[in-house]
């Protein structure tokens, strides 16, 4: 794997150094996991002129799930208890190093943290390395696919076994607490997100809040989870019926969701538009007269974030690649009545290649529970 590493840094170093950039501070933690293997709470990465250093607050620990840093890497830890912040020494082991310019991670440093890196290494010329990580990370290798794939397996199994159990009558938040236990049961680091649960006429709403509202016969139960595996988080949802057949109602705009969402599966292929993957999706719930209930994207991408590059929205810029992980995600709620919303991760993959992998397989017919 440290090959790996090494050359995902090594197409980093390329970047900025076309832009005529001596050295690179990356801060933001996902873009150091993802340059760097596992690190510590906190950790920074160094990409210099003539060593690559892991800043580091106190020494790395074998964690189960996430193993160690690339052991290629060196490692500069502070001395404990100095409260010294590992991006202002890193500047200065930049300057140390003879650089005359660093490019930082804008988007995620504070002004204040800026000031002070500045301060700290005052002969460096400071720019701006913009996303150029978070679109090394959009393309996956088939490592970091197999443990999305596991971490997709274990939200099936623990969605699974919750629509086993008896529902009717416990609360939103219970449930939600029951599946994210299961998940670790199964193997995952921890939940992807906070596990939605939403009955009734809370159902079809994007990110709700799990509540102590209780289960009753006849509601739409709509369910969103996400398992972490080894860093990596995929995300599943799907809504069911409680108790009863469905209402006519309820078979109408779940039928009308399934085929939104089939037909945004459908779209992913490598070259596709993001846009127009979303309008793929969009066009069939705007036809049937809900565009005023549609969320502003149809799906985004997943990996070390649970939300990161490429975003299925209307305005969105890009065209997909082979090898990326997204969601397909569209739903409807209807104020005071409830809605669905159906949620899948797959992976873009050609035509040749049997066209985009499902990673999410539990059912999604419309099921009485």
């Amino acid at each position: 794997m440290s090959e790996v590493y090494a050359n995902r840094r090594s197409r980093l170093r390329d970047h900025f150094n076309a832009a005529g950039t001596a050295a690179a501070l990356v801060t933001r933690p996902a873009n150091v996991r993802y340059l760097a293997a596992a690190a510590p709470h906190g950790a920074v990465l160094l990409l210099g002129s003539q060593e690559d250093l892991l800043v580091c607050s106190g020494p790395p620990e074998d964690r189960p799930f996430e193993g160690r840093p690339d052991d290629t890497l060196r490692v500069h830890v502070l001395p404990a208890h100095g409260g010294a912040d590992p991006a202002v020494t890193a500047a200065g082991l930049a300057q140390g190093q003879g650089a005359d310019s660093l490019a930082v991670e804008e988007h995620h440093l504070t002004v204040g943290r800026h000031r002070a890196i500045a301060a700290a290494a005052p002969a460096l010329r400071l720019g701006d390395v913009g996303g150029a990580v978070e679109q090394l990370r959009i393309v996956k290798d088939e490592e970091e696919i197999s443990c999305l794939r596991i971490g997709a397996e274990i939200a099936d199994q623990a969605l699974g076994e919750l629509l086993e159990s008896i529902l009717v009558g416990r609360t939103e938040r219970h449930l939600a607490l029951e599946l994210e236990r299961r998940l670790v049961d199964h193997g995952a680091d921890g939940p992807a997100f906070p596990t939605s649960v939403a009955t009734g006429p809370h159902s079809g709403r994007r990110g709700h809040r799990p509540t102590d509202r209780r289960v009753e016969e006849g509601d739409f139960l709509s369910v969103c989870l996400g398992a972490t595996y080894r860093g990596y988080r995929c995300e599943i949802g799907r809504t069911f019926v409680i108790g009863t057949s469905p209402a006519d109602w309820q078979i109408q705009l779940y039928d009308l969701v399934f085929s939104a969402q089939r037909a945004g599966r459908e779209a992913l292929a490598p070259g596709a538009a993001y846009r127009d993957v979303d309008r793929a999706a969009r066009h069939v719930l705007d036809s049937a007269g809900y565009a005023e209930a549609l969320p502003p994207l149809t799906g985004h991408g997943v990996g070390l974030e649970i939300d990161e590059d490429p975003q299925l929205a209307p305005a969105a810029m890009g065209k997909l690649d082979a090898c990326v992980p997204v969601t397909v995600e569209p739903g409807v709620h209807l104020p005071g009545r409830g809605g669905v919303r159906i949620d899948d991760t797959l992976v873009v993959r050609p035509e040749a290649d049997g066209g985009p992998e499902l990673l999410t397989i539990t059912t999604k017919e419309l099921l009485a529970l």
